[in-house]
């Protein structure tokens, strides 16, 4: 017998490594950031040779747009379930800032941050970008519709408003990763400007200032 190591290699379905792949690219995404994806990085992650990630991911834009999606998506369906707890569009809406602005989402605001810096260059990531902002858009109109209906919210341009206050929390977050800021406070400054775009009662949406 051969005095050298026989390594015992495990051939994998096509879909199944290339599953693992793009998996590891998401973990690396979360971990370090959109711009940390490249092929030597994500093939260090996933534990195999570099050759592997162009063989089953041929495209990197392609795959950086992927781990994007699966993050925001994984995000967005986190924060609708816990938004779906509550009663009534106020308290829906509260819980909505509270999550958003508590100053533990970093690793996703960095995802977010490069998303829309990197957009520039990547179409496929564009493309990404686009729909999820939809995506995100459509659970606040869904919650402002709600209270619009029940008399919590006197709002005329659903659709609008929507994108102004993402606008606002998208802001706040990003602004968080360069400078100290207290997520209570901007929990409450958000409130407050969401009260008044939203015309609902004054402390409606949050804690006092």
């Amino acid at each position: 017998m051969s005095s050298t190591d026989a390594r015992i290699r495990t051939r994998k379905a096509p879909a199944e490594r290339a599953a693992e792949i793009a998996d590891a690219a998401t973990a690396l995404a979360r971990d370090q950031g959109l711009s940390a994806l490249t092929q030597r990085a994500v093939a260090e992650r996933a534990g195999v040779a570099p050759a592997l990630i162009s063989h089953y991911h041929p495209s990197m834009d392609d795959l950086v747009a992927g781990a994007y999606t699966a993050l925001v998506v994984d995000e967005l369906g986190d924060v609708a379930t816990l938004l779906a707890a509550e009663r009534g569009a106020s308290a829906r809406f509260a819980r909505l800032l509270d999550t958003l602005l508590d100053g533990t989402r970093e690793d996703l605001t960095v995802v977010w941050v490069e998303g829309w810096a990197m957009a520039l260059r990547i179409p496929a990531l564009a493309d990404a970008v686009r729909v999820q902002m939809a995506a995100w858009q459509r659970l606040l109109v869904e919650v402002i519709d709600e209270g619009t209906r029940a008399g919590e919210f006197s709002v005329t341009d659903v659709a609008e408003v929507a994108w102004q206050l993402m606008g606002m929390i998208d802001g706040l977050n990003a602004q968080s990763l360069a400078r100290d800021t207290d997520p209570g406070r901007a929990v409450v400054q958000m409130a407050r400007a969401a009260e008044a775009l939203l015309g609902a009662t004054p402390g409606s949406l949050g804690p006092a200032g």
